[in-house]
């Protein structure tokens, strides 16, 4: 007798349950048992090919690894929706949220060009923080963190942006407090004007004195600062 277990994330559960009950227990003998959230399977018979690819090919199935940074796949964009809503909409509350990211709804829509490195930092099978960016010609522009409100969270979250910054094909446009700690964390700040023209290249810039810059941004004139190294 064979004994399976995984635990699927709640959103697929109930799918997962109807698939065992319309395509596989009809034709082997197979006995599932309920336990929390875990499913555990006991057969009599070789696992079928249609459940050992409906697992392989299920990304709401496969847990993120443990203290490693990742980059989430289309399907995993899917999944993890509310959560990366979730994640920026905790990290940006002090200022009133981010206003790239209104619901869930806009990491597939509105936002739907952007990429997500996650982390799982805990026990639980779900991200605590991510770092979110989009391809540019200038390399990876960094677009916005997330984390789930807690100390070891934020920590990795700045951490590895700080981290990324320093690498060659990345780069933040940011101000607030947010550029402070991130300077403090040694990330390279750019302050010639025709590389910031180049970078930013189509958008409509006013230079300041100290090597920071004006743009409109929703409508709004907000200063900021480029931080990384942009190719």
């Amino acid at each position: 007798m064979k004994l399976i277990n995984f635990k699927p994330n709640p959103v697929s559960f109930l799918s997962t349950l109807f698939h065992f009950a319309l395509t596989i227990l009809p034709s082997t003998n197979i006995f599932p048992k309920l336990s929390g959230n875990s499913i555990s399977i006991k057969t009599t018979c070789p696992i079928s090919n249609s459940l050992t690819l409906h697992l392989k090919n299920n990304p709401l199935l496969e847990e993120l690894p443990k203290d490693k940074w990742v980059d989430l796949t289309a399907d995993q964009k899917a999944e993890y929706a509310q959560d990366i809503f979730d994640l920026i909409n905790t990290a940006y509350a002090p200022i009133g949220g981010n206003i790239n990211y209104k619901s869930a709804g806009d990491v597939l829509g509105a936002e739907a060009d952007a990429d997500y490195e996650v982390i799982n930092i805990d026990s639980d099978p779900e991200p605590e923080a991510l770092i979110s960016y989009k391809d540019k010609g200038a390399g990876k522009k960094l677009t916005a963190l997330g984390h789930d409100g807690s100390k070891e969270a934020k920590f990795t979250a700045l951490n590895h942006m700080a981290d990324l910054l320093k690498k060659p094909g990345h780069y933040l446009e940011v101000s607030g407090k947010l550029k402070d700690i991130l300077l403090a964390k040694q990330a390279p700040v750019i302050t010639d004007p025709e590389v910031i023209k180049k970078v930013l290249k189509g958008k409509e810039i006013e230079m300041n004195d100290d090597g920071t810059y004006q743009r409109y941004i929703g409508g709004q004139k907000h200063t900021k600062t480029l931080l990384g190294k942009p190719i």
